[in-house]
């Protein structure tokens, strides 16, 4: 009797043994665990061994399967798991282009041409002229104010700032408005041939107040005639102290010369010539048709400087201020 348990005992071994080697040729996987860790009398029978799945035809189609240990921790066959498609990856898009688009180019169009200003006619003789006039009328006037001793530079056509000093003087001998325009009142005192003459005779400067010019004398002739801007009469304060605006009358000489801009105290002076104290014949940048300097007599910075390369004022030479 204990032959046979025996004897059905190693049969049934047996017999799971092949089940064992039956099911893991077909698995595909690896073994497959029925039951416990392992083998004993007490093993039961193993269960029908499952009908492995039909092989595909196409290779592509088939799903592979994966074991997971279960949780009770029995080898079981794993679900089959789709394995995800790889899709293909998306293109990047291109960079931003970096060239800068061509600018675009305007259309050209025809300029408009400028007007040409409208040249100013030129005076004729009997006209009215002043600053900014031209021509050969200007020139012969020029001309006429050299004859008679009213300087003005060289004539050349272009009334300026020396040919509105020039009528100015003559304005002043003539005894007319003192605005440097030759209008017909002054046209008819050029033409006329008016001039100041010497009162003292000799040689040497002598200033008119009261006509407000400088004359230059050589031997009892008056040769260059200047228009001048004298004392103003007004009071005023130097250094604290009051004075009044007055070109003294009287006699004197030159004792000092400066060539080059004099700073004092009260105005910058262009290469003055003194002959009384702080009293000079010097250059300016306004010489008004009045009285209007601290006491000195203003010229033109032009005529100074021609009295200069003239040596119309030598040191020693007389001044008679009347």
């Amino acid at each position: 009797m204990i032959h046979e348990r025996l004897d059905s005992t190693r049969s049934t071994k047996v017999l799971a043994a092949a089940l064992m080697v039956a099911a893991t040729a077909l698995s595909g996987c690896g073994a497959v665990s029925f039951g416990g860790s392992g083998s004993s009398a007490s093993d039961p029978v193993a269960a029908p061994l499952a009908t492995p799945p039909a092989a595909s035809s196409s290779p592509s189609q088939a799903e592979p399967t994966t074991e997971a240990p279960s949780p009770s921790g029995t080898d079981v066959a794993a679900t089959p798991t789709k394995v995800p498609t790889t899709s293909a990856p998306k293109p990047k898009p291109a960079p931003p282009s970096t060239t800068k688009p061509a600018p675009m180019t305007p259309s050209p169009t025809t300029p408009k041409p400028t007007p040409k200003p409208t040249p100013k006619p030129q005076p004729t003789a009997g006209d009215t002229i002043q600053v900014g006039d031209s021509g050969a009328y200007v020139r012969t006037v020029q001309e006429r104010l050299s004859a008679l001793g009213y300087w003005n530079g060289t004539p050349d056509g272009q009334f300026g700032m020396l040919t509105s000093q020039a009528v100015m003087a003559l304005q002043k001998a003539a005894g007319l408005g003192r605005d440097g325009v030759l209008g017909p009142s002054t046209r008819q005192a050029l033409q006329a041939g008016i001039r100041p003459q010497s009162r003292i005779g000799g040689s040497g400067i002598e200033i008119d107040k009261a006509r407000q010019l400088l004359l230059v004398v050589r031997g009892g002739r008056v040769t260059t005639i200047l228009n001048t801007s004298t004392g103003s009469g007004e009071h005023y304060t130097s250094e604290g102290q009051q004075y009044v605006a007055l070109t003294p009358a009287g006699t004197f000489s030159t004792f000092r010369a400066v060539d080059h801009l004099d700073k004092g105290p009260l105005g910058d002076l262009w290469r003055p010539r003194y002959f009384n104290g702080g009293i000079a014949v010097h250059g300016a940048g306004s010489i008004p048709g009045y009285p209007a300097s601290h006491g000195c007599a203003r010229v033109s910075n032009p005529a100074m400087d021609m009295i200069w390369a003239t040596n119309l004022m030598p040191i020693g030479s007389q001044v008679v201020v009347y």
